[in-house]
């Protein structure tokens, strides 16, 4: 690529700005799964984004914010250099509601007190609402939820507890464990909870959100991902005048959605590369020429940069290290296939919010590099173009139905960027990689057969760099140990195993130690995520 390197500045969209939405904010103070109240506050219909909890008042403020979510976090708030916000924020009138440490973090910074508990609590709990004073209602929070003396079912996971409500506050709910298990001020619009309403374990936290939101904090409501996909096109023509863009076509249903969102805006200015890196699924090279490069009708490059990743790969066993090869290697191909082309200057990712948070966006700590987030040089050639930053799979899957991609593309299971090299643990090699490849098309095979494949998120196989004994033949075969995955999942940040029937494992697990040379061993992944993640590397 000829011309100066630049910082690799990221280009995207303003979801919020464009539908001129007040958003609801989530104040990162270091869950895991800040995202996930965000992922729930947009099922109700409200635009929401997780922002850094120790961003200033003024900051914050400036977004006009129609409501505040505090997260759960790790630390204990009594704890030297525990996170914080801007105490500011207490009195801005802003309804906010703080959920495990943010509800703790709340009563400690206006005069409650919280302390080390007797008992942990994780898991499921019996949450009893305690109501007014003098019994006649549930308080504001529980409003149409509930009723004094009702005991509801909640997920929990602290340590410390809060014993006694700031000034002003009441307690309104409490458990065995906490007897805060749930706060309100008795004027102002601020509430907390000990348990955590995000996840699908509180079976009302649905309800809970939806009521502060609509009711106590007086959203609107609105979102819906499909709007932000027609005006995103205008967006992106202003930010985009002039030169070319390349997007990565990697086969799924993100790069394809952002390439379709992209095309629309620029047209011919916009060519499609595919990179081969030889850790593709069996068949995905000729899906993708056919598909997406036709269905799409923009030119299509295809390189078959194999070769080069797996010499790239050679003796690798670390994780984050694969996934940042990966991702240079990634780039440095496309710098190279662009420069061909005229006055190339951005390229185009189908990166998701999900990837930017999981890569350590924000204060959560890194799960894992994502190659197209973690993995990229500090300083290229192209500026990055990513469209779908702040949309979460789901979302992508409304957008790319709107922009008109078929089924066969819209409701592909998700596939890693760094391919079947992060279904392999240990080195990448040509062993390891073949033998997976095979074994990843028999279980999708099956569980399409099996009429699942929409109930499932994704079902693969992973190389687990396990030898067992076995035997073949009537003889003894010392080979390697291949586990099956298969999660359900609504937006990839929490799954589930998937209760397979007996008589397709054992359809799976026979085609697999029959077909693949020398799998000794067939063995089911049955972890939700979390504590493991998806996949396996």
């Amino acid at each position: 690529m000829s011309g100066p390197s630049v910082s690799a500045e990221v280009v995207t969209v303003d979801p919020g700005g464009l539908a001129g939405a007040e958003p609801v904010l989530v104040l990162d103070l270091g869950a895991q799964y800040a995202l996930l109240i965000a992922r729930r506050i947009r099922e109700l219909g409200v635009y929401c984004e997780v922002v850094p909890g120790d961003l200033p008042a003024q900051a914050l403020l400036e977004r006009r914010p129609r409501a505040l979510v505090l997260s759960g976090g790790p630390s204990s708030v009594y704890a030297p250099g525990a996170p914080g916000v801007d105490p500011e924020l207490w009195s801005a009138g802003v309804p906010v509601l703080g959920i495990c440490y943010g509800m703790q973090l709340m009563a400690q910074a206006l005069g409650g007190e919280v302390r080390r508990g007797d008992r942990q609590e994780f898991g499921r709990s019996e949450l009893e609402l305690l109501g007014a004073p003098d019994g006649s209602s549930s308080g504001r929070l529980f409003d149409g939820v509930g009723r004094p003396g009702d005991r509801l079912v909640c997920w929990m996971s602290h340590g410390d507890v809060v014993v006694e409500p700031p000034p002003g506050f009441r307690s309104v709910a409490r458990t065995a464990v906490s007897p805060v298990a749930a706060m309100e001020h008795e004027q102002r619009p601020l509430f907390g909870v000990q348990f955590h309403p995000e996840v699908a374990h509180t079976p009302f936290g649905t309800a809970l959100l939806r009521h502060f939101l609509y009711d106590l904090a007086g959203v609107s409501g609105g979102w819906d991902p499909r709007d932000f996909g027609r005006r995103a096109v205008d967006a992106l023509r202003q930010q985009l005048p002039e030169g070319r863009a390349v997007v990565a076509l990697s086969g799924g249903v993100d790069s394809a959605t952002a390439a379709a969102l992209v095309h629309r805006a620029l047209g011919d200015r916009l060519t499609a590369i595919f990179v081969d890196h030889g850790l593709m699924r069996q068949g995905e090279p000729d899906f993708v020429r056919r598909e997406l490069g036709e269905r799409l009708g923009m030119p299509l490059i295809a390189v078959d940069a194999g070769a080069r990743f797996l010499q790239a790969l050679r003796g690798v066993r670390d994780p984050e290290r694969k996934r940042r090869i990966i991702g240079q290697e990634f780039i440095r191909v496309f710098e190279e296939t662009a420069g061909a082309l005229p006055d190339v200057r951005y390229l185009v990712q189908g990166t998701l919010y999900p990837d930017v948070v999981e890569s350590g966006g924000g204060k959560t700590a890194t799960i894992k590099s994502h190659h197209n987030v973690g993995g990229l040089p500090e300083r290229m050639g192209l500026r990055l173009v990513e469209p779908l930053r702040f949309l979460f799979k789901d979302e992508v899957r409304a957008l790319a139905r709107e922009l008109g991609l078929p089924d066969r593309i819209v409701d592909r299971h998700p596939f890693p960027g760094p391919g079947l090299a992060v279904r392999i643990v240990g080195e990448v090699t040509p062993e390891a990689l073949e033998t997976v490849r095979a074994c990843d098309a028999i279980v999708v095979e099956e569980v399409e057969r099996a009429g699942l494949a929409r109930e499932v998120w994704q079902a693969f196989a992973v190389w687990t760099g396990s030898y067992s004994v076995g035997v073949k033949g009537d003889a003894r075969l010392y080979g390697p140990v291949v586990a099956v995955r298969c999660v359900q999942s609504h937006d990839g940040m929490t799954a589930d195993w998937v209760r397979l029937p007996y008589e397709l494992l054992d359809r799976i697990s026979h085609r697999i130690t029959n077909e693949v040379p020398y799998v000794s061993r067939v063995v089911y992944d049955i972890s939700p995520k979390p504590p493991a993640t998806i996949e396996w590397e």
